[in-house]
């Protein structure tokens, strides 16, 4: 099977999930495009960089659709956007231009604990309390930059943070999904502006490369994704999804401890 073959997969793959369970695409498309470019034959040093630039970049075209849907519905809660918007992407540029000095087995542990508390909070569905508010103007931004930090070094929108995040601060579960889509746009764009100048530092990219960005790779998975995901949200009220999230969070445990082996061996 060609790689485009395989990239329009993992992007039908993605895309269908994100709709269907409400998960950031990032949690699939990095371990599967770090396996894929492994077996064939990328340069092992830069696999995960690869990985989580080309991941962002994806979530660009697709956060677009997610955002203008949450905001038909009146939920997204815009003057939270503006505020929390500066600390995400100073944090997302930094920990994306900060990339390219990380080792790619430390981008991998990283990339596994996440996936952990993913699949935890996933397994669980424990979500916090609103009993706070809302912080300042420096609170927001220092929250923004710790989720656009952890978000540029792990190839997510961020919504695995700031959903429980914003909820936590009093917003209605609605308005934290919404909010937080809107916030997906500022990781991907900051993350993948940062992956493409951090890789045009290196050498030794695979051809069609734009920095950490893989074209072929982000064309395919950006279209079918895209295509797949409102065919996962028009099946989320027909399947059992609360069942389907478990067994994915089993999943994700296995990844983990697969890339986890694959660091360690």
């Amino acid at each position: 099977m060609s790689l485009l073959a395989i990239y329009l997969a993992i992007g039908l793959v993605a895309g269908f999930i994100a709709g269907l369970l409400g998960v950031g695409g990032g949690l699939v498309l990095v371990p599967a495009l770090a396996w894929v470019w492994g077996e064939a034959g990328f340069p092992p040093t830069h696999i995960m960089h690869l990985a989580l630039g080309t991941s962002l970049a994806t979530i660009v075209f697709t956060s677009v659709s997610s955002l203008r849907a949450h905001h038909a519905h009146g939920a997204v809660r815009w003057e939270v956007v503006g505020r929390i918007a500066p600390g995400i992407v100073l944090g997302t540029l930094a920990g994306s231009l900060a990339a390219a000095w990380l080792p790619d087995c430390g981008l991998r542990v990283f990339f596994t604990l996440f996936l952990f508390y993913a699949a935890t909070q996933m397994l669980f569905d424990r979500r916090p309390v609103g009993r706070h508010a809302l912080p300042g103007r420096a609170g927001l931004t220092a929250a923004g930059a710790v989720i656009g930090l952890v978000s540029s070094w792990v190839g997510i929108g961020g919504g695995t943070l700031s959903v429980p995040f914003l909820t936590w601060c009093g917003l209605r579960l609605q308005e934290a999904i919404g909010t937080s889509a809107a916030i997906g746009l500022p990781i991907a764009v900051s993350g993948a502006v940062g992956y493409v100048v951090s890789g045009a530092m290196v050498d030794a990219l695979p051809a069609w490369s734009l920095g950490f960005v893989h074209l072929p790779a982000l064309a395919a998975i950006a279209g079918t994704s895209m295509l797949a995901a409102p065919w996962g949200a028009r099946l989320t009220h027909r399947l059992p999804v609360t069942r389907l999230k478990r067994l994915f969070a089993a999943l994700l445990y296995l990844i983990g401890l697969r890339m986890l082996w694959g660091v360690l061996a």
